[in-house]
């Protein structure tokens, strides 16, 4: 079988091209940067080098392979983030028709069923419907759930206010967060079995907490017992992440992604369907991850 992955060497796509080599196939990797997919191609990996905002490259880059797993890496530099995702969605689906690919694993993201209100996961449920409209092709998106290493942008909130928050703040077990390599472990046996059929969708979480919780354990975690989660309105939200350097256009979707998630929005057809198992990286582990980076940090 032949595979086509793309995203490079991130924290799903790396983890993910390295179990499928393990288990025989060959794969061909597409990134930006060789140097970056330097230690899968020493793995065995085919590189694809360009960007999957070049239908051409794309089209070129699916030739001859059996099964593909797409997803639309964050471009925080766009002046229209919706406008990305669509253009990229748009590029996988002409690739994906030209190369008549049958099998495509899609990174997409929990609240992917609601078309507005989401800020930019509502881009996601564009795409999704996009890729769906491909004809004899099956199709499986991956919902992943609120990913851990979203946390670690509150590190200089922690550091220089001794707090950590955002504009949202979810009640007891009814938060429910991700690690990558649980979410590539979920694609790597998508993509070996080929079970899947039609257009489908799937949730990956690896906890469900909530956010008190996190303050607490990341709180002991570097050795403030005291941290609490504060709720911020929408306006200090929004001025946070303009302080932490990202455009306007990006940080209202953000702020707005948030809101959805304290209103319940996001999160409301998970708990319709959410997974029967969790992944097994839980929030204790990712606390050591915070702490040693907030450590570094200093």
């Amino acid at each position: 079988m032949n595979y086509v992955i793309t995203g490079g060497a991130g924290n799903v796509s790396g983890p993910l091209v390295k179990d499928l080599l393990a288990a025989g196939k060959q794969v061909t990797v597409i990134g930006r940067n060789a140097e970056h997919l330097k230690e899968l191609i020493q793995a065995g990996a085919t590189a694809a080098i360009g960007s999957v905002e070049d239908a051409h490259f794309l089209i070129e880059a699916f030739k001859n392979a059996d099964a593909a797993y797409t997803m639309i890496p964050p471009k925080f530099e766009t002046e229209n983030w919706k406008q990305y995702v669509a253009g990229v969605a748009e590029n996988y689906a002409v690739a994906i028709e030209a190369s008549k690919i049958k099998h495509v694993v899609n990174l997409s993201s929990i609240g992917a069923h609601l078309s507005e209100g989401a800020g930019p996961i509502s881009a996601l449920h564009y795409a999704e419907r996009l890729l769906n409209s491909l004809e004899g092709v099956n199709i499986l998106h991956l919902r992943p759930t609120f990913f851990y290493q979203n946390l670690l942008t509150s590190i200089p909130l922690v550091r220089n206010a001794g707090i950590i928050g955002s504009n949202f703040s979810i009640g007891d077990n009814k938060f429910p967060l991700v690690d990558p390599t649980d979410i590539a472990q979920v694609a790597f046996q998508e993509l070996v079995t080929l079970k899947f059929s039609g257009n489908s969708f799937r949730y990956i979480a690896s906890d469900e907490v909530s956010t008190d919780s996190i303050a607490q354990t990341i709180g002991n975690a570097i050795g403030n017992p005291d941290l609490k989660w504060v709720l911020f309105s929408e306006g200090d939200a929004l001025q946070i992440m303009r302080r932490a350097g990202l455009s306007k256009e990006i940080a209202e979707n953000f702020t707005a992604m948030h809101a959805s998630l304290d209103s319940g929005r996001v999160t409301e057809d998970y708990w319709k369907k959410k997974p029967l198992v969790l992944g097994k990286v839980k929030l204790a582990d990712f606390a050591k991850v915070f702490s040693r980076l907030y450590a570094d940090a200093s």
